[in-house]
């Protein structure tokens, strides 16, 4: 993936799991790479580690639910770099509540993060790519998305933000395609990342969720990253408005 090379990558939700896989799998495709997160420590470490290997990296703390903050980690990308080449939307948050508990703050919270924070980084990514008459971006989307035979329970605020992901990737590839811009998502399974933690110390809820996976395991960020690597480069010039699952055959089952 040559094409790839030099190109500018903005990723949301950097500083670890599956952001942290992607922001590390371009910076060995030879990309710039902007490294965005709450926490400024620790996307610079993860700057430190891509520099270590050769690489060129910007942090930049982001909280995605804040119109300011979005514009900050943009401008700053713009000053470094110059131009955007690919964002991938990658920051969430997912907590496990029963939905008759579930508060209007907690509700508010996660639409924040999950769907108006892809909303406002795509609209400035969207808005330098215009202006280069190209560019990409990939929407980290859940299989809990809805419409797919597959319910998840005590998310039901993670399973509205990731529905609203995987409506507004298909719109946003109608827009933005006369501008050579394609946009596309992807519904990852259960991966092995943080957000599952609370999962994995259920041994009992461990088992009932891997008995519904036919590959009976959990993927990796990497295999994750793999996937958006793909979609950023030349090589899916054709895919736009897709939403693509990697779920261990979740679905099939």
């Amino acid at each position: 993936m040559e094409d790839l090379k030099n190109k500018v990558i903005v990723i949301t939700g950097a500083r670890r799991g599956m952001g942290k896989a992607d922001a590390l799998l371009f910076a060995e495709k030879g990309a710039k790479v902007v490294v965005s997160d709450i926490s400024q420590e620790d996307c610079q470490a993860v700057v430190d580690e891509i520099e270590k290997k050769g690489g060129e990296a910007l942090a930049v703390k982001c909280d995605v639910s804040k119109k300011e903050e979005v514009d900050n980690l943009f401008k700053k990308t713009i000053e470094k770099f110059g131009r955007v080449d690919v964002l991938v939307n990658n920051a969430g948050i997912c907590q496990f509540k029963p939905f008759i508990d579930l508060t209007e703050e907690e509700w508010d919270r996660t639409l924040n993060i999950n769907l108006k924070g892809y909303f406002l980084c795509a609209q400035a990514a969207a808005k330098e790519m215009v202006k280069q008459k190209s560019g990409v971006i990939v929407n980290i989307a859940s299989v809990a998305m809805g419409q797919l035979g597959v319910g998840l329970s005590n998310i039901v605020h993670y399973c509205a933000s990731k529905g609203g992901i995987a409506a507004m990737t298909e719109a946003l590839a109608l827009e933005l395609a006369p501008y050579n811009i394609r946009v596309n998502a992807i519904a990852p399974g259960m991966i092995e990342t943080p957000m599952i933690d609370s999962v994995k110390q259920d041994s009992k809820a461990m088992e009932e969720m891997l008995d519904r996976i036919p590959l009976r395991r959990v993927g990796k960020p990497e295999e994750i990253a793999d996937l958006v690597v793909f979609l950023a480069s030349d090589k899916s010039s054709y895919i736009t408005g897709s939403i693509v699952v990697i779920d261990g055959g979740w679905l099939a089952g």
